[in-house]
């Protein structure tokens, strides 16, 4: 059992271990049922979206993945201003039940071939509900354990989340691994891009378990006492802090679009444009995956150490640099080159995802750090997270097939960040407020 105290409102509650599993368990939960779309658009665009042009299929079907996307800011409202208020336990339990249902719903819905354009509808407001529910999942979990954790360690405690994000989107990867090993190419279009989405209510029954034995969340009582627990999350978070959501967003850009592109659209990238087999993308992805989750925790705790600035600094700049030579490495095919590729990437990708968490938990004060993360992340999410495997295959598109586009776009975004944290100051060795 862990106590901790904070300089400014001081801690008496404490957090057990199952707290901190459901805090990052839950979002594994979670990214699994949101990412797997992704891992199965190229297949989801054939069966909701048919066309004899195979590229505008693929683009419609990360149409509706960006989609989501874009209800993300609402849900982050939502649930920020309903973490602010109630707490962020109630909150995160919301959450996972309102992403379990439509995933498996997803699983059930008849295609294009038994219901027309009204398959791709239903399919379109599956997503969107899903879009409203990871819109707080992600920023109450980093609001939940950056603030439960022990002096000197936000770093470390931050990167659980990411790391939870990251094994979700592996646990979707390795199931997609399997499926399309196992069966063939007709049994994969006929009934076995189902069977990810059906787990989704395991995933709903799982997580709800989880997360009752959370730690109970003292903080807004505690808040609430001392009279500073705000009336307004957002008007307060607009009037005050307006300035570090734009940084924030511009942040996030980089580290939004690093993810999408390389551990989302790469696999049906590989697949349709390089015409490399479904299960060898889907194999090399999973094992670059595998080490992204090693790496990042160790990352978190280094940024306890040395600060935030430095790596994200050097990871940025990674991205930027080493882009076009590892996509380079893509276009030569073997499992080999995509794999020691994806490793490179998953290196770099592993410095953000175990320090920004705490980096972005460090810009706002307690009383609207659940609606200042959830309104910023999920703005910056949809506008650049969500729209990054579209816009990657328009862009190929727009060029006449210029396969180099991704990598172009992968380093400007990462630019545009690396820009953005030379403006931010150092917050690892200070208080929260």
């Amino acid at each position: 059992m862990i106590s901790v105290e904070k300089r400014g409102y001081a801690k008496t509650g404490s957090v057990n271990s199952r707290s901190i599993l459901a805090g990052f368990v839950g979002n594994i939960l979670e990214w699994y049922d949101f990412t797997v779309y992704g891992f199965f658009a190229a297949v989801i665009g054939a069966l909701f979206f048919p066309s004899e042009d195979r590229v505008a299929s693929l683009i419609a079907a990360f149409g509706v993945f960006a989609a989501g996307y874009f209800m993300r800011p609402l849900g982050g409202l939502v649930f920020g201003i309903m973490g602010d208020k109630l707490g962020r336990q109630k909150a995160l339990s919301m959450s996972i039940l309102l992403m379990a249902i439509p995933t498996t719903l997803i699983g059930c819905l008849p295609t294009h071939a038994s219901l027309g354009w009204l398959a791709a509808l239903l399919l379109i407001l599956l997503r969107l509900l899903q879009g409203i529910s990871v819109g707080g999942e992600f920023t109450g979990s980093i609001s939940y354990l950056v603030e439960k954790a022990p002096e000197g360690s936000r770093g470390f405690y931050g990167s659980w989340t990411t790391f939870g994000v990251m094994g979700g989107m592996l646990l979707g990867s390795g199931v997609g691994a399997l499926v399309t090993t196992l069966l063939t190419h007709a049994e994969v279009h006929d009934y076995g891009w189902r069977i990810p989405f059906l787990l989704g209510s395991v995933v709903g029954i799982l997580g709800l378990i989880l997360r009752r034995g959370m730690a109970s969340d003292d903080l807004i009582e505690r808040l609430k006492r001392q009279g500073r627990l705000s009336q307004s999350p957002l008007r307060e978070l607009w009037h005050g802090y307006r300035n570090r959501v734009l940084k924030l967003i511009l942040f996030i850009w980089g580290f939004a679009v690093t993810v999408y592109l390389i551990f989302i659209y790469l696999t049906s990238y590989l697949h349709s444009f390089l015409h490399v087999p479904m299960h060898l993308a889907l194999s090399a992805n999973t094992i670059a995956m595998t080490f992204l989750m090693c790496v990042t925790p160790f990352m978190g705790r280094l940024s306890d150490r040395v600060g935030r600035r430095p790596p994200l600094l050097l990871a940025f700049a990674g991205f930027t640099l080493l882009a076009f030579p590892l996509f380079g490495l893509l276009f030569r095919g073997t499992f080999t080159a995509i794999l020691l590729s994806l490793m490179l990437f998953a290196l770099m990708q592993g410095v953000l995802q175990g320090v920004v968490p705490a980096t972005m938990a460090e810009m706002f004060p307690a009383r609207i750090r659940y609606t200042g993360l959830s309104v910023s992340y999920n703005i910056a999410m949809a506008l650049f997270g969500g729209t990054a495997p579209m816009t990657a295959t328009y862009l190929i598109r727009a060029t006449d097939g210029n396969r180099w586009m991704p990598a172009v776009y992968l380093a400007v975004a990462a630019a545009i960040s690396l820009v953005t944290v030379t403006r931010f100051r150092e917050t690892f060795k200070e208080p929260l407020e």
